[in-house]
């Protein structure tokens, strides 16, 4: 599940400018954020339910 994402490379470039600069710790995939919580919006799951991976 790692591999895949809800959103395309394509919707991240247009999403990107609206993400802030990392400072200090190096951020996670944006992409693979906005996946999870797409994943959960879509399914009415609670973030208890959602894959760890």
């Amino acid at each position: 599940m790692s591999d895949y994402y809800w959103l395309t490379e394509a919707q991240m470039v247009r999403l990107r400018p609206h993400f802030r600069k990392s400072r200090g710790r190096p951020r996670v995939d944006d992409r693979r954020v906005l996946s999870g919580i797409i994943y959960v919006k879509r399914n009415g799951l609670q973030w208890r339910d959602a894959p760890s991976v």
